[in-house]
């Protein structure tokens, strides 16, 4: 019924601001509904109508990139990849390991917006495309070394070398929080800063040694062969479990990133 008033409204002042033009009072008539009317068109047209958004960005994973497409209102679907390189040499119980940090990493998000505005929840999933930390070893001859709890000496003819590596979950699924939406709502708004931080749970490291040469009970002394013995195998899976255990924290590794991004 209110709606039917209104129209009925609408078309008289029409009417009479066409027959008596140059009328004030036709003229007040004709102004009242107008205003009634164009407000409503407002709200829609302050929405922009850009839908893609990509960013260059800096976190805990590295040098990368990203790109969003609005799904929703309140929802944008986001991917990206990262690179991270970083080589160190250090020692651990006698042996001594070229380490060398190479993470390639996907993640891809949804990214929901409570008040479409710039304020996010973002679940996702991080994949891993390499393996993470490699290293490789060197016990020079003569030197003493531990694996496990069990000491060695690397034989001076044949010291022992080999191989180091450090995996995670291939797959891990991602919780982050954020300031900064690449689609943004605003009408005229192309450029923004992206920020949010977060969690992967990425699972328990897997650490594996491969080793080759020959050990000795003492310089010169009972030697054999590291990849073949028994004993010396044992002693390199304590070494890998003593490895996982040490390094357990990181099988929640943080997310924080920061980036420019700009709306197409």
């Amino acid at each position: 019924m209110r709606s039917l008033v209104r129209s009925t409204l609408v078309l008289c002042s029409l009417l009479a601001s066409t027959c008596l033009t140059g009328s004030g009072q036709s003229a007040t008539s004709s102004s009242g509904p107008s205003s009634s009317v164009h407000p409503a068109s407002t709200p829609a047209a302050s929405e922009d109508s850009g839908r893609v958004g990509a960013a260059v960005k800096i976190s805990l994973l590295g040098i990368g990139g990203e790109a969003a497409v609005r799904v929703t209102h309140h929802s944008n679907v986001r991917a990206g990849f990262n690179m991270l390189s970083y080589s160190r040499g250090f020692h651990e119980d006698g042996i001594s390991y070229s380490g060398h940090l190479n993470f390639k990493t996907f993640e891809a998000h949804y990214d929901f917006f409570p008040w479409a505005k710039r304020f996010h929840i973002s679940p996702g999933v991080m994949l891993y495309v390499s393996d993470p930390i490699t290293a490789t070893v060197l016990v020079p001859g003569g030197q003493p070394f531990s694996l496990g709890d069990a000491d060695y000496y690397s034989d001076s003819s044949s010291p022992v070398t080999g191989t180091g590596k450090l995996k995670f979950n291939n797959v891990a699924p991602m919780i982050t929080i954020g300031w900064g939406n690449l689609v943004s709502r605003k009408e005229g708004a192309h450029f923004s800063v992206p920020f949010e931080f977060g969690v992967a749970f990425q699972g328990s490291p897997k650490a594996t040694l491969q080793l080759a040469g020959n050990v000795c009970e003492s310089p010169g002394t009972n030697c054999r062969s590291v990849a073949t013995d028994p004993i010396a195998q044992g002693d390199i899976l304590s070494e890998q479990s003593k490895v996982n255990h040490d390094i357990s924290f990181l099988r929640v590794y943080p997310i924080i990133s920061v980036g420019f991004g700009y709306k197409f």
